[in-house]
């Protein structure tokens, strides 16, 4: 998923910002402080984001992908990802996953952004693969979802490291719309703030349509 122009220009600036305090940070104490792995050896942190291997090296946050599949690998390319990946360095803290998931609207902030991310995560998940369920299946089995009896069809996969997301589907048919549900692991209100967690939605949902496409 390419980001429009005018995205690219307006977000710019902030990831500039962004590589100029991750350049001048100290790389062990962001490793010490998100739980991101840090190798001094290599100058590279490393994360697996849906399923993709990455090393982020230190201090040019020069990416490379690991994984040898040749499909899209987002954190190469969409600046929205590369944003959210390196606020989860700078920002994040490292919290145990202790096996619960809560809707957006339950998180700290929820109530202050439910409704932009109704809008803009629930109803494009819901209207992208609401009437396209077998479509659903492979492409979250694609990336290791391992499927959960919830909805019509629901699965379960690692977003980011240890931070995991539940995707939930009702489908639609000619007299009711389809539906859905994102659920977000207990430990992404320590890694991400609310904003980010708009981003997560709107970067899961654009790399399973576009894995879709080859599927």
């Amino acid at each position: 998923m390419s980001v429009p122009y005018e995205k690219n220009q307006k977000d710019r600036v902030p990831f500039e910002t962004y590589k100029a305090r991750f350049a001048q940070a100290d790389p062990k104490a962001l490793s010490a402080a998100s739980g991101v792995p840090y190798d001094e050896a290599d100058g590279t942190f490393s994360v697996t984001l849906m399923n993709k291997q990455y090393t982020i090296h230190h201090p040019d946050f020069e990416v490379v992908c690991l994984s040898e599949e040749a499909t899209y690998a987002p954190l190469l390319t969409d600046l929205e990802t590369k944003i959210l990946l390196i606020r989860y360095i700078l920002e994040g803290k490292k919290a145990e996953f202790k096996g619960r998931f809560y809707a957006y609207a339950d998180m700290p902030w929820g109530n202050h952004y439910n409704q932009v991310f109704q809008g803009r995560c629930l109803k494009r998940l819901a209207y992208s693969f609401g009437f396209q369920m077998d479509k659903f299946c492979r492409v979250l089995e694609s990336i290791g979802g391992k499927k959960i009896p919830v909805g019509d069809v629901g699965y379960e996969f690692a977003f980011l490291d240890e931070l995991r997301l539940q995707f939930i589907l009702w489908e639609g048919d000619e007299e009711f719309p389809p539906s859905a549900q994102i659920l977000f692991s207990d430990n992404f209100s320590s890694a991400f703030q609310g904003e980010d967690m708009a981003a997560v939605g709107d970067i899961s949902i654009g790399t399973l349509k576009t894995l879709a496409k080859d599927i």
